[in-house]
């Protein structure tokens, strides 16, 4: 089994979480987005999208974090959906919520804070941090008498773990704020694929 990826990608981190979970053996193949190596034919071929991740299983090619976690779910392991089919939809509810509102607008957060101060558009910047405070207000009201997102530890959590756990370095606080968030960010980070997984 092999994992092209880069380190920096979130998306790609959640595919290392779910690895670190299953315990599977696999070996990695950086794709420098930086250089360009996602732009190269033989990327390409594997993704056409020119995006990481990408997952190859034997004679299986599998690209996009979440149809990868899912199939390594389906696969390999069994317990990172519920079966209750509500539940699980919820759960890819969230999930979608996770990619496309959550860790899009932290990127763009960490895009302006690594440009220089006289050259970032503050307005902009200020508005991707209030969406993720709301996102971490809707977070809050999920989590209401819950361990995780949907009761047990989900690929919903893993979508949302990369970026929450780096909210620190986008001068975003978790605080008494969202208790309930708080508290979800202390479980995400005890657990051992997140040590395995996620950069110090």
């Amino acid at each position: 089994m092999t994992l092209f990826d880069y380190p920096e990608c979130p998306y790609a981190l959640t595919v290392r979480i779910v690895l670190a979970e299953t315990e599977l053996d696999f070996e990695t193949v950086k794709v420098d987005i930086r250089a360009g190596d996602n732009h190269k034919a033989d990327f390409l071929e594997l993704n056409p999208f020119g995006k990481v991740p990408v997952l190859i299983d034997d004679e299986t090619v599998v690209y996009d974090s979440t149809v990868i976690n899912e199939y390594l779910n389906d696969e390999y392991f069994a317990e990172l959906l519920p079966e209750d089919s509500a539940q699980r939809a919820t759960a890819r509810v969230l999930e979608d919520y996770a990619d496309v509102a959550f860790t899009l607008p932290a990127m763009a957060v960490a895009r302006a804070i690594g440009r220089p101060m006289d050259d970032r558009d503050s307005q902009r910047l200020d508005g991707a941090k209030e969406v993720l405070r709301k996102g971490l207000s809707m977070l809050d009201r999920v989590l209401v008498d819950k361990e995780y997102l949907v009761g047990a530890f989900s690929l919903a959590d893993v979508a949302f773990a990369p970026t929450l756990l780096r909210l620190d370095k986008l001068d975003i606080k978790v605080d008494s704020s969202f208790p309930n968030v708080k508290a979800w960010l202390g479980r995400l980070a005890e657990r051992p694929s997140m040590r395995v997984a996620l950069p110090a």
